[in-house]
């Protein structure tokens, strides 16, 4: 949409002898902005050989091949992807290898695994391994060949997208901003010069893995790539141009004879050899293009990303799991999450439009590593009951038995023969599973089949192992909830626990009790600048090395100006027509005041994503005027600008800890807080190994760093106050804006510090504030599960450990009460319970209350059986408990208390 020119007022001046303008960028991808103020299941090839300890090594390091698992040939047929010859059905989970560091990897592997993912799935990013043409890197967070070996050693697959175009929210979609640069380029199209830097990338990261032996017939865990990422969205801006490109794509990818099948992603016409596949909230309608294809889901949108000023995004996780099961009932083998870890985006990575630096996307692992429930538990139910189902599914050579229920129910069923579905399968000696769907968004509905009635919930499906007994509903939750001590994804401050302040004085547990400033440069400040007739496009005069741009130019003001502005009682006013990202305007070294439109009006919503990619920059477009003069309007826009790259204490490093004398540094004084200002302090970290998170909603905009490392961009943008309900409604087709939270509120305030980051003691903590806040109240907090919470009834299903596969594959169930499960992080346990009760227990997490039928004994044998343990479960019936009251369908209710070993031993 276009943006209308915004007239900016500028306090008046005696002389107004110089204008300087400060583009900030704060999506480096380029956004559009304003003038602005302010299962495990071990497969058949799940046995690891020859393990390698060190997990590999930066750029190529750490020897020769991995030797994880005996060599294995992937191949596929119509129905599934075949490892080793043999059909599988498949879960995937996203997890980007540089939203995370790489001390965290093998915990988040090993927590997909437990979840019940038989693959991990990640982008690989150019921008991140390719800096500068021909310079390669492969360290820290980008050890790709690190995180690879990691996955194999835990004995999980890996679905590798090379792309090399990623989008997936990041800086400039993955492309390294250098390629804008090589004469004659045009991205994504058929271009010579696109062409032969994309190859040279794609075979840099093809051969690394062949060097490494990481492809399944090397021994490795590689058993999908990609080429390309959603070209099929925009390919038909390019023409004719675009189909060969697409074609010349898939080509390339074949001939580097990587032995391992090639997919595109929303690729309708994608050619015979390469796989198109899903990405969507749903796919269980999508069908290849070819009948030899297996129906593969890239992208299960289990989430979504927030951007600056808007409201958080949260997709239930019944809602999620009715999704996937729809997929499989409908004949999907592969599924992947995106994301099952969203993590954050560290330093300038974080892509546009306005993208926060939290990547955290409601995913079933929030961003510090930690499990979200009951999201990660009730899918890891559905993993283990579609797992369960896997022998019939993959028996099946065509389509499954059809059965149409009601108007809106129906059932799959899968066998190795012909199933009467009027009567009872107990018994009956073949392979048979079944799923029931429920797709009425509001009414129950009890269906007929197999002999019996199963009642449906709205909206849902019930997963039937042996065609027979019901082992998981994707509407009926049997995961505990969980409440954190900060509300990952949520900046919200908890009304539940006290934050440690990082307040003036003396005597916080954590920080230094002074703060020390120091003001940055407004304007030129090195020898670098330059100057030139005309506004320059901002990604080419930065090259994407920092986000900030100074643009100064000079104006002649007269006095007749001045008693003009005196007389008509008006003040001179800045015309911009167009900016993306973000501007601040100086005048004669002063803040101006600001007056322009709402905060979030863009002229345009691109940046990662989109055709013509390499014509998208930032900065100032159209006209630049100066405004109210007495002989009329001034056009700046092609006077001589002077262009400085970046912000002083930036280049001169003064956030990093060897660099503190770089900078003139002075003690803050109270309540003496200035716009373009560095602050910095000193803190201790929180005992233990909880992730660290640090809260900066009392500051306005600007980055943050810690003993050197940029944990990110934040921003205090307030979301509308409209958007947000108190609970949401799960049945019907979801879109990232159905159930939200936070509105009125900062999108985000709470941030990751990294525990690797940081020291036991004297930890640096630099702030570059562009606008003005408040350091003083900036608080820092451990960030782990502090209450966990379930509710179970009598009636709900057996646990999904009572069932089993008998040595014909069928599927087979002991008869087994219920169970409540409770689980702490991992080195937490449990403290105290602080609610339990069987028998009619009223009301949900944090807020349960006794029925009139309790059972008497439920608080101390639940203390019993759980307290002190990291985990618990408990039969849910009366031959634990007692009968409270006869004849009355009782429930289960515990909330417990989660607390690191040692405050637990203080408490005890």
């Amino acid at each position: 949409m276009a943006t209308a020119s915004r007239g900016l007022p500028i306090l008046g001046f005696r002389a107004l002898e110089m204008l300087v303008i400060l583009l900030f960028l704060g999506c480096s991808s380029a956004a559009a902005v304003y003038a602005g103020v302010e299962p495990e299941g071990e497969g058949m090839l799940r046995q690891v050989v020859g393990r390698r300890e060190d997990g590999g090594g930066g750029g190529g390091g750490g020897g020769g091949g991995g030797n994880f698992f005996e060599p294995f040939n992937v191949t596929y047929d119509h129905r599934a992807v075949l490892i080793g010859g043999k059909r599988r059905m498949l879960v995937s989970a996203g997890l980007h290898y540089p939203r995370a560091t790489p001390e965290m990897w093998p915990s988040l592997i090993a927590k997909c695994k437990e979840g019940g993912a038989d693959v991990i799935e990640t982008y690989v990013f150019w921008n991140g391994h390719e800096p500068a043409k021909g310079q390669y890197y492969f360290e820290e967070r980008f050890d790709l060949v690190k995180f690879v070996k990691l996955i194999a050693a835990e004995g999980l697959f890996l679905f590798l997208r090379i792309g090399p175009y990623a989008c997936a929210e990041w800086n400039f979609g993955g492309f390294p901003v250098w390629l804008r640069d090589i004469p004659g380029i045009e991205f994504r199209t058929d271009n010579e010069p696109f062409k032969a830097e994309m190859q040279t990338f794609v075979t840099k990261i093809v051969t690394l893995m062949k060097e490494e032996k990481l492809y399944s017939w090397q021994g490795g865990p590689i058993i999908l790539q990609q080429i390309e990422n959603e070209y099929g969205n925009i390919q038909g801006n390019y023409g004719q141009a675009g189909k060969r490109y697409m074609q010349w794509a898939a080509q390339m990818a074949i001939g580097l004879d990587t032995g391992i099948p090639w997919v595109m992603c929303r690729q309708t016409d994608a050619p015979e050899e390469i796989i198109d596949t899903c990405n969507a909230f749903y796919c269980d309608g999508f069908k290849p293009n070819a009948y030899n294809k297996p129906t593969i889901w890239t992208e299960d949108w289990d989430g979504w990303y927030a951007d600056w000023g808007g409201a958080l995004p949260h997709r239930p996780a019944e809602d999620s799991a009715f999704a996937v099961a729809r997929f499989y009932q409908r004949g999907g083998s592969l599924q992947n999450y995106y994301m099952y870890f969203g993590g954050t985006n560290f330093a300038r990575t974080a892509g546009g439009p306005l993208q926060i630096t939290s990547y955290d996307y409601d995913a079933p692992i929030d961003e510090y590593g930690i499990l979200r429930q009951p999201k990660w538990g009730h899918l890891k139910d559905l993993h283990a009951a579609i797992k369960l189902c896997e022998p019939a599914l993959i028996a099946v050579d065509g389509s499954p038995q059809y059965i149409k229920l009601g108007s809106m129910q129906e059932a799959h069923v899968y066998s190795t023969g012909q199933v009467h579905t009027n009567g009872s399968m107990a018994g009956n000696a073949q392979i048979c599973s079944a799923f029931l769907a429920n797709i009425d968004e509001h009414k129950y509905a009890s269906v007929w089949i197999f002999g019996k009635s199963y009642s449906l919930p709205p909206w849902s499906v019930s997963i039937l192992p042996d065609c027979d007994n019901v082992a998981f509903n994707t509407a009926q939750i049997g995961a505990q909830t969980s409440v954190f001590t900060v509300e990952s994804g949520s900046p919200s401050r908890s009304s539940r626990h006290k934050p440690i302040i990082l307040s003036l004085t003396a005597g916080g547990p954590y920080l230094s009790s002074t703060w020390w400033t120091s003001k940055e440069s407004i304007g030129t400040w090195g020898g670098n600048n330059f100057a030139v007739q005309g506004i320059l496009e901002h990604l080419n005069v930065t090259k994407d090395i920092s986000d900030y741009l100074w643009y100064t130019t000079r104006v002649n003001i007269s006095d007749a100006d001045v008693e003009f502005w005196s007389s008509k009682g008006v003040l001179p006013s800045l015309t911009i027509d167009k900016i993306r990202d973000v501007a601040r305007v100086f005048v004669n070294g002063k803040l101006a005041v600001l007056q322009a439109g709402d905060q979030k009006c863009f002229d345009e919503l691109i940046g990662n994503y989109g055709a013509f990619l390499e014509k998208d920059g930032a900065g100032f477009r159209g006209q630049i005027k100066l405004t109210g003069l007495s002989d009329g309007d001034i056009d700046l826009t092609n006077s001589l600008w002077t262009y400085q790259v970046g912000l002083k204490g930036e280049f001169s490093m003064i956030y990093a800890p060897e660099k503190q004398g770089c900078a003139e540094w002075s003690r803050m004084k109270k309540d003496n807080v200035q716009p373009f200002t560095w602050y910095k302090t000193m803190f201790n970290t929180p005992k233990g190994t909880d992730p660290v998170a640090i809260d900066l909603g009392s500051m306005g905009k600007g980055q943050a760093w810690v003993n050197g490392h940029l944990i990110g961009r934040y921003w205090s943008l307030v979301a509308p106050e409209s958007g947000c309900s108190s609970s949401c409604y799960y049945p019907g087709a979801y879109n990232e804006g159905k159930c939200q939270s936070n509105c009125g509120m900062p999108t985000q305030n709470w941030y990751h510090i990294p525990r690797e980051w940081l020291k036991e003691s004297d930890n640096l903590l630099v702030l570059f504030e562009e606008t003005g806040g408040d350091p003083s109240q900036i608080s820092l907090e451990a960030h782990y599960t502090k209450t966990v919470c379930s509710r179970i009834s009598e009636n709900y299903y057996p646990p999904l450990s009572s069932w089993s596969h008998l040595s014909s594959g069928r599927a087979s169930v002991n008869t087994a009460a219920p169970e409540l499960h409770l689980q702490c992080d991992d080195g937490h346990v449990i403290s105290e319970i602080t609610f339990a009760s069987y028998g009619t227990p009223s009301g949900g997490c944090l807020n349960f209350s006794k029925g009139n039928c309790h059972a008497s004994s439920t608080l101390d044998l639940v203390t019993e059986a759980c307290v002190g343990n990291t985990r618990c479960a408990i039969s849910v019936s009366n031959d634990v408990f007692g009968d409270p009251c006869r004849g009355v369908l009782k429930d289960l209710a515990v909330e417990a208390k989660c607390s690191p070993p040692s405050a637990t031993k203080d408490e005890m």
